[in-house]
């Protein structure tokens, strides 16, 4: 087939591919151009840009509130999931035992659930205990639900990692524990700075499952849900276009470390018997 066939049958896919990606990010340009309207959200395009919206939205109180506890949460649920996940990435890499096959499918039940089953499970099982909603059942709620994330990452972090250095630290002396943190940890490095890198980000994002959860506290994504009903601001479009850029940058950092630990040879995840 002669260059010239290959691209006439490949202009209507560029075509296609090129609307597609107008679809998805035209409205989130058109949501950052707003955020510097002057006009507020009507007229377009802007004709009068300004700065007076982050301002506002940096004296803005309780929008701060809901900042620094989606931080908290975030920070809690990084360290939750990292440690669960670790364990359950260390098992499906270096143990046996019966099941095993069943609970690696299980590890990723959490990423094929809607949001809304698993917010609706915890509050179930939350009010059977007889827990108190806050920023606590948030933070439980997240950290269980994104632990799938991080075996996910860990596990392949740990298929690339040589064993013969771990073997060398057992036949010089070192027991199991200092072995692991000693070698195995410092050598997972990459794969949990891009592990909680991800979680912190999907967490930060999180709404379905916290909107089961929550107390009396919200959360940033529940501060602007609740204003949003009241109508659209140009100060939820100044929020909205930082959440965006925070998003980005910690997705592009994820994206970098990850390639740089497990390199472009990595094994498909968790799907070796």
């Amino acid at each position: 087939m002669s260059g010239h066939s290959r691209s006439r049958r490949g202009a209507p896919l560029l075509v296609y591919a090129a609307l597609v990606f107008v679809f998805i990010y035209l409205p989130v340009i058109v949501l950052i151009l707003y955020s510097f309207n002057r006009d507020g959200v009507g007229g377009f395009p802007p004709r009068h840009l300004t700065l007076a919206w982050y301002r506002q939205l940096f004296a803005d109180a309780p929008l701060w509130d809901a900042v620094l506890n989606s931080l908290k949460v975030a920070a809690g649920s990084v360290a939750l999931s990292l440690t669960l996940g670790l364990l359950a990435a260390l098992a499906l890499d270096r143990a046996s035992f019966p099941g095993k096959a069943l609970f690696r499918r299980l590890v990723l039940l959490p990423l094929i659930l809607p949001g809304i089953i698993t917010g609706l499970s915890l509050l179930m099982f939350l009010v059977f205990v007889g827990a108190q909603l806050s920023l606590f059942t948030v933070f439980l709620g997240h950290g269980t639900a994104l632990i799938s994330v991080a075996t996910t990452e860990l596990f392949a972090g740990l298929q690339k990692l040589d064993r013969a250095q771990e073997e060398a630290s057992l036949d010089l002396g070192a027991t199991p524990w200092q072995t692991f943190w000693r070698v195995t940890v410092p050598n997972l490095k990459l794969s949990l700075i891009a592990a909680g890198l991800l979680i912190f980000t999907l967490s930060m994002d999180e709404i379905a499952v916290t909107f089961f959860l929550t107390g009396r506290d919200n959360t940033l994504p529940l501060e602007i849900w609740g204003r949003l009903r009241r109508g659209i601001t140009p100060e939820i479009n100044a929020v909205s276009a930082l959440i965006l850029a925070v998003s980005v940058a910690l997705i592009v950092i994820w994206h970098r470390v990850r390639t740089r630990g497990l390199g472009a040879d990595a094994p498909e995840l968790l799907e070796r018997p």
